[in-house]
């Protein structure tokens, strides 16, 4: 898997998680409460949220990114 590859993954997952917390926002206004769409979107965010965490520790174990240490002295 190529280095593009990879960050247009991390950018599409950024991408829904932000998407369903507009979802999220957008429901909790127009609904007022009456319904459980709110709820959902935020609870789709939270599980990509997780679910990407997760992809990047994965990913990090197996080898595929290698973390490049900001802030670390030579």
């Amino acid at each position: 898997m190529n280095d593009s590859l990879k960050t247009l993954v991390i950018i599409a997952f950024l991408l829904v998680i932000l998407w369903n917390l507009g979802a999220g926002l957008y429901y909790m206004l127009v609904d007022k409460g009456t319904t459980k769409r709110t709820v959902n979107a935020l609870t789709r965010r939270i599980t990509l949220s997780v679910a990407l965490i997760l992809l990047v520790a994965l990913a990090i174990y197996m080898g595929w990114i290698t973390p490049h240490g900001i802030g670390r002295s030579p």
